[in-house]
């Protein structure tokens, strides 16, 4: 059956439907079941066949069109859609053009808006990008013309059904058992951890996997851009989403105002998903103001680059003498773990570090952990996250009733040594 075909049935079916009522779900698949079968252009098609060619045109009406069977696949990691008739994904780690292609390009635009008008967003010509998300948590980006010279692009990032663990991130490698039960210490122990990383390196998912270790009893807020964050261990939770502009260009939320909003929230914690710009100040100011524990995450390629990111952004936002930024993030932030996508395409905890302060005018950091490359055996890299040194400012672990180093040995002995 060509494509052609498709297009025609699909055409013959919207004709038949009664614009006027709206049909639920479950009635629109019946309506269209009918349809296919009594349609004699498929007669020649097994009854595995036929449900297919429901779905897809089910997927056309309601779903995303000839995205749905990626969306649903669980191996497809990445949708990136560059024009209407240009499609990648990422599959198991490896990306690759794919032979599928929506109808015309006023088809993609009526998926696109239907996307962000699930979520209270717009895009158009005065707003050509966008950030938001389908309803299962896949977050997505959108651009469209004239900025984007193909068409409407879009991307997609999917996320895992179940939050990935701290566990299953020592499973693949990314990290040792005995980094784990350290960052386990730390973030019971309410250090303010800040994660850096280039895109793709897996920030979400790390800051998702530490915020298990959060005590249940205590009240987290969340603030991002689009929601990705998917915190389950913390009954009391508030996710804040920013908001864009209408077209009138009022009604605009960022995640400063959801910031400064969330302290009159009694936080005992908050987490800013990704710090973009000039809100990295109110970040730093609620992390310095009784709100220990926070955690948030930035792009960067070094814990060394982070920090100058950091310094940048919050002198976007306030005309500050550059000593007063570096003292306010070497007296704020208490550890940074810096994660990146090797050669290979594994991601790893490359670093994680404790700020010491300020030394001579600069951010003086100590390695606690340093990720040390072994080997590379049949394009796999080889290589673990060794301890460098111990960690200095044992103050908070104390107030806490943590003895860090008693538990990492009784996690060593449980283990079989092993951790």
């Amino acid at each position: 059956m060509t494509e052609v075909f498709f297009t025609e049935l699909r055409a013959s079916i919207r004709s038949g439907l009664d614009m006027t009522s709206t049909l639920s779900d479950s009635q629109l698949m019946d309506y269209i079941e009918r349809r296919v079968l009594a349609d004699s252009g498929l007669n020649e098609l097994t009854a595995s066949e036929k449900r297919k060619w429901v779905r897809r045109l089910y997927d056309s009406f309601r779903g995303l069109d000839v995205l749905q069977p990626l969306v649903d696949d669980r191996s497809v990691s990445e949708i990136m859609i560059n024009s209407h008739e240009e499609i990648f994904i990422e599959q198991n780690g490896q990306v690759r053009r794919i032979d599928v292609r929506f109808e015309s390009q006023e088809k993609l635009e009526d998926m696109i808006q239907n996307i962000v008008s699930t979520v209270n967003r717009v895009v158009n010509d005065s707003s050509p990008i966008v950030d938001a998300r389908l309803p299962g948590g896949s977050r997505v980006n959108i651009v469209l013309p004239p900025i984007a010279l193909k068409g409407p692009t879009m991307t997609i990032r999917k996320f895992p059904e179940q939050p990935v663990t701290m566990e299953r991130l020592v499973e693949w490698g990314s990290l040792t058992e005995e980094a784990a039960l350290f960052l386990q210490g730390l973030v019971k122990g309410k250090y303010n951890i800040f994660i850096s990383g280039g895109t793709g390196s897996g920030k979400t998912t790390f800051l998702n996997a530490l915020s298990q270790y959060i005590p249940p009893d205590e009240r987290v807020i969340t603030i991002e851009d689009s929601a990705e964050l998917r915190i389950v261990t913390v009954p009391n939770l508030v996710s804040l989403e920013t908001r864009n502009a209408n077209t009138e260009g009022k009604g605009e939320i960022s995640v400063r105002d959801l910031i400064r909003a969330s302290l009159r929230m009694r936080p005992n914690r908050i987490i800013v998903g990704e710090v973009r710009g000039s809100e990295t100040i109110d970040m730093l100011q609620a992390m310095n103001t009784g709100h220990d524990g926070s955690l948030s995450t930035g792009h960067a390629n070094s814990t060394k680059d982070m920090i100058s990111r950091l310094e940048t952004m919050v002198l976007s936002g306030a005309a500050l003498p550059v000593q007063v930024v570096r003292q306010q993030i070497g007296s704020t932030i208490d550890i940074f773990v810096h994660l990146s996508r090797l050669r290979d395409r594994s991601r790893r905890v490359m670093e994680i570090s404790e700020v010491r302060g300020l030394v001579e005018g600069e951010v003086m950091l100590n390695p606690l952990f340093v990720f040390q490359e072994e080997a590379e055996i049949e394009g796999k890299i080889r290589g673990r996250l060794t301890k460098r040194s111990s960690l200095a400012n044992l103050d908070k672990l104390r107030m806490a009733g943590i003895d860090l180093e008693q538990e990492l040995v009784q996690a060593k002995m449980a283990g079989g040594g092993n951790a």
